[in-house]
C-alpha cells in the first residue's frame, strides 16, 4: 500500500473490517496514518485484526457487532465516535455469498445475503451520518460486478449489490449538500480472499477465472485499498455517486460463468 497521501489525524470506520478486502482497506488507511475502528460479527477475528492494525502505530478500536442489527451498529458507531472523534471515512463492506441456482436457494438463504449486503449497508450509512465529519466526510461502499452484470447462481448477490449501488447514488445526491461524498468500489477477482475461495474452489476454476481477466491476473487487496485511499483523498474531492470497478477489466464481458464451481 504505497499511496503517497497522509491521513494523519483522520478517523476511518470499516464495517466488515476483520478480514479480506475490508481488512486490507483498514490496513491501507492505518499505514497512511489514520486512526481506525473496525466492526465485524466475530469478536475473536476482530481482536486479531485489531492487533494487526496496531502494528502501524495508530489508534485502533475493534468492535463486535452484526450489520443486520441496526441498533448494534449504531452503538458501535457511537463508541467509535466517542473514542476516536468524528468519522472522516466510512467504509461499508460486510458481505455474504454462496453459489446456488434460484430454484435451489431457500428463502432464508436469499434473505440472509440481502440482509447482510443491502440492509447492512443501509444500517451502517444511516447510523453513521450523525457521526460523520461534515463537511468533508467520504463514504465508500464495497459493491460487486453482480450489481450490474446478471450472473447465474448469484440471484441473491445481484439483487443485493444492485441495491447497494442505488443507495450509493441516492445518498450521494441527498448528502452532497452536507459536504459528504458517497462512492462505490467494485472489486473484481482479488487473490487470496474468501470470496475467491468460494467462487473458484478448484485450481481449474481459479485458472479459468484468471484467464478471463483482460489483464490476465488476479487483483490484490492492496490495489483495492489504493482506490479507497484515492477516493477519500483531496484528489477525488469532486467525485461522488460513482461506481468504480477495480477489476482488471473483468466485468466488461458481462456476468461470470460459475457453472464449474457448483457442487
Amino acid at each position: 500500500m504505497s499511496f503517497p497521501i497522509s491521513f494523519k489525524g483522520r478517523t476511518v470506520f470499516v464495517a466488515g473490517g476483520s478480514s479480506g478486502i475490508n481488512l486490507g482497506i483498514a490496513k491501507g488507511f492505518a499505514q497512511a496514518g489514520a486512526d481506525v475502528a473496525i466492526v465485524s460479527r466475530n469478536a475473536e477475528r476482530v481482536a486479531g485484526a485489531a492487533r494487526e492494525l496496531e502494528a502501524f502505530g495508530q489508534r485502533v478500536l475493534g468492535l463486535s457487532a452484526d450489520v443486520r442489527d441496526a441498533q448494534a451498529i449504531a452503538d458501535a458507531l457511537r463508541q467509535a465516535h466517542e473514542a476516536l472523534g468524528p468519522i472522516d471515512v466510512l467504509v461499508s463492506g460486510a458481505a455474504g455469498n454462496f453459489l446456488a441456482p434460484a430454484l435451489g436457494m431457500s428463502a432464508n438463504g436469499f434473505k440472509t445475503v440481502v440482509d447482510i449486503d443491502l440492509n447492512g449497508t443501509f444500517h451502517v450509512m444511516r447510523a453513521a451520518f450523525e457521526f460523520l465529519r461534515r463537511p468533508g466526510a467520504c463514504v465508500l461502499n464495497i459493491s460487486a460486478p453482480q450489481a450490474f452484470n446478471p450472473t447465474k447462481f448469484q440471484a441473491h448477490v445481484c439483487a443485493a449489490k444492485a441495491g447497494v449501488d442505488m443507495l450509493t447514488r441516492v445518498l450521494a445526491m441527498e448528502w452532497g449538500a452536507e459536504g459528504v461524498r458517497v462512492n462505490s468500489i467494485v472489486p473484481g477477482p482479488i487473490g487470496n480472499t474468501e470470496g475467491i475461495r468460494r467462487l473458484a474452489p478448484t485450481p481449474e476454476a481459479l485458472q479459468k477465472m484468471t484467464a478471463s481477466v483482460p489483464l490476465q491476473r488476479m487483483g490484490s487487496v492492496e490495489e483495492i485499498a489504493d482506490m479507497a485511499l484515492f477516493l477519500a483523498s483531496p484528489h477525488a474531492a469532486f467525485v461522488t455517486g460513482a461506481i468504480i470497478p477495480v477489476d482488471g477489466g473483468s466485468s466488461l464481458a458481462g456476468g461470470r460463468d460459475y457453472s464449474g464451481a457448483i457442487q
